[in-house]
């Protein structure tokens, strides 16, 4: 059944559920959904009044998905034009060459290619080559710090995502979209580290949100920044 409440000037649209259980469940979905399943015989005005009271929690979690989702702005492969790499702009310089190779050579991203209309293909080749050997080397870094935790991925792949930065499944596999390269570390190590945190806590509850201050002080700042540069 679908319904919705009103907090403030804002309209809370959601999904119940009813099901043998004994308390009120409230779960915000990456796709910024709201799920409620309440017990059986669970009066509706009582769920809705204790909607409102959770209301600025499911505002904040509605928020956090927003800004996770990717938003980057297309770019073009030609010569001038700015791309970033580890959140540092870099501007493009295609040359024609009989060997090709992409380089980073001051401020310039130098790509030397036999055709320039194969520049798009080597770029992202760069891109993927280098994401894979920078974000082992962080996500081991990460891995230890939940080691008294007694958890570990089972796997870290990398995969294009249009709506996620990364995700982490029920096996315990994360998964990273390569487009992180384009951020600061920290940007990239607060994604890693937020999908660690779901080996220990599956839900955005609040002992996620505890577990993950508690691993990284500063995760706010790197969200924020992540948000904004690759907006």
């Amino acid at each position: 059944m679908k319904d919705f409440i009103i907090f403030g000037n804002i309209k809370i649209q959601y999904r119940l559920e009813y099901s043998d259980r004994t308390s009120l469940g409230i779960t915000v979905k990456p796709d910024l959904k709201v799920l409620v399943k309440a017990p059986t015989e669970a009066d509706p005005d009582l769920v809705k009044a204790k909607l409102k009271k959770k209301a600025p929690w499911i505002i904040k979690q509605q928020s956090y998905f927003l800004s996770y989702h990717p938003k980057s702005t297309p770019r073009k492969f030609i010569s001038g034009e700015t791309h970033l790499y580890l959140g540092r702009q870099y501007r493009l310089k295609v040359l024609k060459s009989s060997k090709e190779s992409v380089n980073i050579n001051g401020k310039f991203l130098e790509v030397k290619t036999k055709e320039k209309s194969r520049t798009r293909l080597l770029v992202m080749k760069w891109y993927l080559q280098n994401a894979k050997t920078k974000f082992e080397t962080i996500a081991k870094q990460s891995v230890k710090k939940f080691s008294k935790y007694n958890v570990a991925p089972t796997s870290i792949v990398l995969r294009n995502m249009k709506t996620r930065w990364g995700s982490c499944t029920p096996g315990g596999k994360i998964i990273l979209n390569p487009e992180l390269i384009k951020a600061p570390k920290g940007c990239i190590e607060y994604v890693i580290i937020h999908e660690l945190c779901h080996l220990v806590h599956h839900d955005h509850t609040q002992k996620f949100i505890d577990l993950q201050t508690k691993i990284m002080p500063d995760w706010e700042k790197w969200k924020n920044k992540l948000e904004k540069l690759l907006a």
